[in-house]
């Protein structure tokens, strides 16, 4: 579903300052070269991802989902000096790639990619996240978001990707679909909870923006 008219994603796009070079890179070939582009958070959603970093200036991000990198490599815009991201996902297919984007990078140093499942790593993560992206697996958003709350610093941030699921979370929902199911769930639960405030943003695929209290 496009949630706003194609003309009008342009010229928010043209409003919106450019991709670097590297990330033009990344987005260019991952359209060329790599299956299911769409994942790709792109120049609009990326912008958004770097400007949310910049103005919390995180030390310490998690994100759950790596694809190609692209919004790692966002989210690290705002790291701080000595700052670090952790960027986990299950798909070593992808690594040699994305570990040679990183190191093309210039926060190659801060960057931390691990090929592992997400719901056996966390628990093993250190306390003091100032902010995660979650962006994996559907069936398990509310896992990982019950796994870093406990993680995260009071007033961090979690971010989480696709939660309007091309406007599916809307419609009447097939029993079987299980993405679906799973994220009306997830956004009852945030909405509910009171640990936390959000905003759903509709951004691109839905984004939702999380402040722990």
């Amino acid at each position: 579903m496009e949630f706003i008219d194609p003309k009008l994603n342009q010229y928010a796009e043209a409003h919106t300052t450019e991709e670097t070079a590297l990330l033009h890179q990344i987005n260019r070939e991952t359209h060329l070269e790599v299956l299911q582009p769409r994942m790709l958070s792109g120049h609009l959603q990326g912008r958004l991802l770097a400007m949310i970093s910049k103005m919390i200036r995180p030390a310490y991000i998690v994100e759950i989902g790596t694809y190609t990198g692209y919004s790692a490599l966002c989210l690290a815009e705002g790291l701080q000096d000595e700052g670090k991201l952790i960027t986990i996902d299950l798909n070593d297919e992808l690594k040699d790639r994305v570990l040679a984007y990183f190191a093309s990078s210039k926060y190659a140093d801060q960057l931390d990619f691990r090929i592992e499942d997400a719901i056996d790593l966390l628990p093993k993560l250190d306390n003091g996240m100032d902010l995660v992206f979650i962006d994996a697996d559907k069936a398990n958003y509310l896992n990982y978001y019950n796994l870093v709350m406990n993680k995260l610093k009071p007033g961090g941030y979690i971010l989480a990707d696709n939660v309007l699921w091309s406007g599916k979370v809307i419609e009447e929902v097939d029993p079987e679909d299980e993405d679906t199911i799973a994220l009306i769930k997830f956004n009852k639960m945030v909405q509910e909870d009171s640990r936390v405030e959000n905003i759903l943003l509709p951004v691109r695929d839905g984004l939702m923006l999380i402040r722990k209290k």
